[in-house]
Order: C-alpha cells, then structure tokens, then sequence
C-alpha cells in the first residue's frame, strides 16, 4: 500500500486532470456514453498506478543493492584504516570479535566467511585477504 500514497504524493496532478475531465464528462454529457467515459478514466488512472508500482519496485531493488554495495566498500575501507586500533576477543565458544570504533568483526576460527557490523548494518563477508591481514594484525594487538 505504500505504493499509493507514493503515487499519489508525486503524481498528484494526474489525478487532478482526471478529476477534472470526469467532472466535464457528467456536466457535458447525458448519456450512456458519460458512464463508458468514466469508466475508461478510472480503468487509465487505475493501470498507470499499478505501472507506478512495478516501476517503484524496480528502482527500489536498484537503490537497495547500490547502497548495499557503497556500504560493504566503506567496510572494507575501514578494515584497512582501523586495523591499528582494532582489539580482538576470544569468545568462551571458540568465536571471537574483533570491534574498532565504527566495525564490528565476528567469525570463528578457520571460517570462510564472518559477520561484519558497519554502520547499523550487519552482512556477510567472505575472508579474503584483507579480512584475513585485518584478523591477524587483531591478534598480534592483542597480543595473540
């Protein structure tokens, strides 16, 4: 339902122009052909809304991953920039959590792939080598 009252905050004026002709199609015309009329309107308005909401659709799955993206970059790039200050801690089950002051690392041990927290997102990465340099220089911070 959300697609509603997007299409009708920005394509406001086509409702109006329709309002409008159907207002000169009951004043102007007096018969069967006025009801045809209407009914065509309200058919139009009613198709081009449900067009508004695939292209909703469509062009919020584009945003979404291009966001998911941009923020998985700027982990990555203060993976690469915090690893001085990163502080590493060994988890009772064998997990451990690496935290600098904007990521939060978790994983276990051995993974191919840990949970990264970056700006109030959490997502999976797959260690490659810049995770696996960020986790090992963790550990010699720590002392490990």
């Amino acid at each position: 339902m959300d697609f509603i009252t997007a299409f009708l905050a920005e394509r406001w004026y086509i409702i109006a122009a329709a309002l409008i002709v159907l207002f000169l199609v009951v004043k102007i015309v007096k018969t069967v052909i006025k009801w045809a009329i209407v009914l065509a309107v309200l058919a139009g308005l009613f198709f081009y809304g449900a067009s508004y909401k695939d292209q909703l659709l469509e062009m919020g799955t584009t945003v979404g991953a291009k966001v998911a993206a941009d923020v998985k970059t700027q982990a990555m790039k203060a993976v690469t920039d915090e690893v001085k200050d990163a502080k590493y801690k060994l988890n009772p089950d064998g997990s451990f959590t690496i935290t600098t002051k904007s990521l939060k690392v978790d994983g276990k041990p051995g993974a191919s792939d840990v949970q990264v927290t970056f700006m109030n997102q959490t997502f999976n990465l797959k260690v490659d080598d810049v995770l696996k340099g960020f986790i090992d220089q963790a550990k010699k911070n720590a002392g490990m």
